[in-house]
């Protein structure tokens, strides 16, 4: 096929400028040319798009046909190199993400040897129809309201229990990612909770705890998704950071958390020289629960000199401050702040550059907001395993561009130098990550 000249609008002067098309360029000008002369659509039921689907995928298969028998079609007996030859064709339905539901008529051998490749047998859907089910459904679309859109938008029939079926096939593939290698050092690892619905005789409320890992170079990683009962203590925490240490994870030098029961002593014996920092904003936001509203301006200015004191001892002595001030009329409060002292200083060590990124935890927040963006939709599961796949899905999905890692590992540039400088004895060698 031959390029196409397509002629630009004239410029000053009356020199008309052109511009060369490539060949898939000049043939798809041709087909939308014709298909205007025809008076055909672009989309809907017999437009363009779908004329356009079908006949490549016929033109594939009978290329594949002829593959496969080694000859072309309507060769002389004597000079094929095969007794196989065509017996007609056999129609087909297929669904397509871009033109719905296409009628194709498939190529049959003889011998009935032939397997095609671009549409298996019994393959009702082109590769992308599941890539978009698996994105609407991480989204938060119902299995329902997949299959309304792909009747409103799409003009094809996909039924809730086929979009079930489509989510069921990424379970393997959880698995397989729940136990995958992990690296050997993270600089910081995140863990926070998410409370899903399930209906196990009666709806009750699950945690679903999910972590992240940023590495010695700054990137983002969700390490797994561990679902719970509520409540959980050591055992359950040991569990969880002996999975990580069985792949591979050897050393952490922060683990920040919101007060979960249990987990520091475990840290401790996963690994001896992490240091378990509390969630701040979680602390100064559970305070403010514990006051009247009236008081809260003057308490948040009291309590600031305690998180944004330049050391521990100093802390200790703004809390001390605030108990003299406010201990009488809000005894839960200072006990809150007494209860969490010994995971709330050890940030206070360290350069404002780790200070600002090991006292929340932020870093996580977003990636929760998506999954409750996602659980919200479905108000509740039928089983444990539908909202551990929901939730692996929407982290499947997350930042496909790469753009947001891209950003997220120059915001955390700062407090990798000084991470690598404050930890240089355990930081590991260049050629090792």
């Amino acid at each position: 096929m031959t390029s196409g000249i397509v002629s630009a609008p004239k410029k000053a002067g009356g020199v008309r400028r052109q511009r060369q098309l490539s060949a898939e360029q000049a043939a798809a000008a041709a087909m939308v040319a014709d298909a205007r002369a025809r008076g055909l659509e672009l989309t809907g039921p017999d437009g363009l798009l779908k004329v356009f689907t079908k006949n490549v995928l016929e033109a594939a298969l009978n290329e594949e046909m002829t593959e496969h028998l080694g000859h072309e079609k309507n060769r002389a007996e004597t000079s094929r190199p095969s007794v196989n030859v065509r017996n007609g064709t056999r129609p087909k339905t297929v669904v397509s993400e871009a033109a719905g539901e296409v009628r194709i008529e498939v190529p049959r051998d003889r011998e009935g040897t032939f397997e095609p490749k671009i549409v298996k047998k019994r393959q009702r859907r082109l590769s992308g129809v599941d890539e978009v089910v698996l994105s609407l459904y991480s989204k938060g679309l119902t299995t329902g309201e997949i299959s309304a859109h792909f009747a409103e938008i799409y003009g094809a029939s996909i039924s809730k229990e086929t979009v079930s079926r489509i989510t069921d096939k990424v379970v393997d593939e959880q698995v397989e990612w729940s136990a995958r290698p992990l690296d050997a050092v993270y600089v910081a690892v995140f863990i926070d909770a998410i409370v899903v619905k399930v209906r196990d005789g009666q709806v009750s409320n699950r945690p679903v705890y999910a972590a992240i890992g940023v590495t010695v170079d700054g990137r983002k990683d969700v390490l797994g998704l561990w679902a719970g009962v509520g409540g959980e203590g050591a055992k359950f925490w040991m569990s969880v950071l002996i999975d990580l240490k069985n792949r591979g994870v050897r050393d952490v030098f922060f683990v920040v958390c919101d007060g979960l029961k249990g987990l520091p002593d475990v840290v401790a014996n996963v690994w001896p020289l992490s240091i378990v920092q509390t969630c701040i904003i979680h602390l100064i936001r559970n305070t403010f629960r514990l006051i009247s509203r009236r008081d809260a301006d003057i308490i948040k200015r009291d309590i600031k000199r305690i998180y944004t004191a330049p050391n521990a001892t100093a802390a200790l002595a703004a809390l001390d401050e605030l108990e003299e001030k406010w201990g009488t009329q809000y005894r839960a409060m200072i006990r809150l702040w007494r209860n969490a002292w010994n995971e709330f200083i050890p940030f206070l060590d360290y350069d404002v550059e780790i200070r600002t990124v090991i006292c929340s935890t932020n870093a996580i927040e977003s990636l929760n907001a998506r999954y409750r963006r996602a659980i919200r939709a479905r108000g509740h599961f039928p089983t444990e395993q539908a909202a551990l796949k929901c939730l692996y899905l929407v982290t499947r999905s997350l930042d496909p561009t790469g753009a947001g890692r891209a950003r997220w590992t120059m915001r955390w540039k700062p407090a990798i130098d000084a991470f690598a400088i404050t930890f240089g004895d355990r930081w590991p060698d260049a050629e090792t990550y």
